[in-house]
Order: structure tokens, then sequence, then C-alpha cells
């Protein structure tokens, strides 16, 4: 007999079920599977109603809905601007693709989002807008936010990638600025393998957006309800950045199971709580009390003598999948950055993510906290605890 293989308990898992095969199903049979189509609209609308926004745009990702954003709101080349340093760096990518130049701000040490006070510092006579980001879940500081890029004319652009469900101050991650980005990407709240969609209260803004997202020519799908043979014409250029439809109905389905996806994601984060709550070598997420977290992923901070890298190697070799986190932003090469931002870039060599997702079973959390535990004692310098 062979050796039995010790069951993997994978980092992330999409809740994907026979409701989103119907809907799947459904679409097929339309015979519409492209974008901008009778599934794309309602979801549209399911989102305006959800975020209480004048418009919602459906498109292929989040980068694509940054990206739109910056395009609609008019930044050039020459333009800057101030983006949350600690997250996937596509809000400094998005900044880029318009010419324009992205500047670093740092993080809170205890949320890691962006601080308001490193923002204030950073503005300057080229700078035009702010991205926050609700980095891995957790809502922004969106009051002081708000407050300062009003008082300097300032847009505000909203990164709820990772925040579907989250809520700040009682309102939802997603409302919280003039435009908001969300991403539909696999290992968030709600997903349909990819996907994204644009939120704003301004409908000027939303259209710009969705026409630039279907090659600056608008919906087929309408067109082709017209009599007679309308041809349109570009006149700018724009992308192919459509949501299919296909996507679309799966996402229908999954924002009716927003509110049970994320229970089960809380009971989750308690757990791991719990079980982990005396342990010195790690600090645990920390949620504020004005504002709820969507837990798109549970990250540790890590004492500093202990080895991450020999951390997450056991628990790999145990069936634990892991991450580092996220990025620094300012230290990617690609933007060649002289700026410093201390509290990210330690975040950044300190968080490890272990798994996080609805799927998880009481005893899988129980497993992956046992082997934390082991392999902390396990690959920490001496003194350090």
């Amino acid at each position: 007999m062979g050796v039995k293989t010790v069951d993997a308990i994978p980092l992330v898992r999409p809740s994907l079920g026979e409701q989103e095969l119907a809907a799947v199903a459904r679409v097929f049979s339309s015979g519409w599977p492209a974008g901008q189509g009778p599934s794309g609209k309602a979801l549209e609308a399911d989102l305006a109603t959800r975020y209480g926004v004048t418009d919602a745009v459906a498109v292929s990702n989040c980068g694509a809905a940054l990206h739109l954003a910056l395009l609609a709101l008019g930044v050039t080349a020459g333009d800057e601007v101030i983006v949350a340093d600690y997250t996937f760096p596509a809000p400094a990518h998005a900044v880029r693709y318009v010419g324009a130049t992205p500047v670093f701000a740092d993080v809170r040490p205890d949320t890691g989002t962006v601080d308001p006070r490193a923002v204030a510092d950073l503005i300057g006579p080229r700078t035009v807008g702010v991205i926050a980001v609700d980095t891995l879940g957790m809502p922004a500081d969106y009051d002081e936010l708000n407050a300062l890029t009003d008082r300097y004319g300032l847009f505000l652009v909203e990164d709820a990638a990772c925040a579907i469900g989250a809520t700040y101050r009682g309102r939802p991650a997603g409302a919280l600025a003039p435009v908001a980005c969300l991403s539909f990407h696999g290992r968030k709240g709600i997903t349909s393998g990819e996907g994204g969609a644009l939120l704003t209260t301004d409908p000027a803004l939303a259209a710009d957006a969705r026409l630039r997202s279907s090659f600056g020519i608008g919906s087929i799908f309408d067109q082709a309800q017209i009599v007679g043979l309308p041809i349109p014409e570009f006149t700018e250029i724009g992308y192919n950045y459509k949501l299919s439809d296909i996507a679309a109905a799966i996402l229908q389905v999954q924002l009716t199971r927003v509110e049970e996806l994320l229970d089960r994601r809380r009971l989750v984060a308690a757990h791991y709580g719990q079980l982990l709550a005396d342990e010195e070598l790690v600090t645990l997420p920390v949620v504020p009390d004005d504002r709820t977290h969507a837990w798109q992923s549970y990250l540790l901070t890590l004492h500093p003598d202990v080895d991450r890298a020999a951390i997450a190697t056991e628990l790999r070799a145990h069936g634990i999948g892991c991450g580092h986190g996220t990025w620094a932003s300012h230290q990617q090469p690609v933007y060649d950055s002289s700026q410093h931002c201390p509290v990210s870039a330690d975040l950044a060599r300190r968080n490890i993510a272990i798994p996080m997702h609805a799927e998880l079973t009481p005893g899988q959390v129980e497993r992956v906290a046992e082997t934390l535990r082991t392999a902390l004692h396990s690959h920490t310098r001496a003194g350090a605890a």
C-alpha cells in the first residue's frame, strides 16, 4: 500500500455550485454569451441598487475599472495621483496606463490601509487625485480622505477590489467614494473567475467608462435590436474591457450569497483569532470598531526574528497553502521610485497569509493553526519570544 498523503488545505477556494451552473445554462440557452447583453445589464442594475449609486459598469477585471476611471476623470501625462502603497500594484499600474505618475503613500501599521496624514503630506501642485485601497478587505479611513480631497479639489477613487461585504461606519465598501472599483477575481468574496465593476454617483463618468469599455462604439447587443442597419463610428480609442454575460450571470447568483459567504469567512477569522490569541510570535489582524472586514485574506504579522521563508516552506510541506501578503508597491522595479514608505515596507517583509475562504472547516482551521505554531517555534532565532 502507498503512503497516505495529507489532504491539502488551499490558500483560497471559490464557492461556486449548482446555482451558478444553472445561471450559466440559461445564458447558453439565450444565445448571447458575449458582453453587455441582458445578463450584463441585469448585473449592473443589481450592483447599482446594492450600492446605492447612480450607475455600475461591469467590466473584465478591476484593473480595467481603474483604467477606465482615470480616463473618465481626465488624468493625463504630467499629472500625479497619490496611491496607497501596501497593495497589489494595480492602482499604480492604472496611473501609468494614462501616462501619469503614481506617488506612493505609506499606510497605517495596524490596518495596512493608507494613512490620511501621509496623503496630506504628498499633495503638491501636480496632484489631481487619490486612489485609496481597502487593503485585503479592510476599508480605509474615508471620512478623512473625502474631507482631504474635497479641501484640495482632488478626485477620490476607492479600490474596493478585496472588500465586497465590508463596511465603514455603517456604509458598504464600494460606496465610500464618488468612484469605486470592484474585483470578482477567483480569490474574492464573490467571483466569476475574473471580472470587475466601476461604481459611480456621476452618470457622465459612467457613460464615458461604458463607451470606452466596448472599443468606443457601445453595446453591439443594443445595436442589433435596432431596425435597419446601424453602422457605429469609432470616434475615439476604446478598449475591449467588456464582462461576458456568462460571468455576469454567475455574479448575479453570487451577489445573493454575499452575506452567507462572508458569515462563513467571519467564523474562520474568529476561529483563527481564538487559536492564535496567545501566540507571541505573531500579531493578529486588527479591525477598528468603526468598520468590518471582508476577510478576502487573513494576514498575520510575524515577529521580526521569525524566518518567514522557512515558515512558508514548512506549511506547504504539510499541504497548507500560504502567501507573502501583498506588495510594498514603491519597491517594485517597474516604478523606479525613490520614495520610501517604511510602514508598508515593514509589513511587506513580515506579513504572511494563511488559508482563508468560505469552504474551510473547523478541523482544517485547527490544523493550520497547530502546524503554524509548531513552525513558528522551529524557525525563530533564540530569545525572540
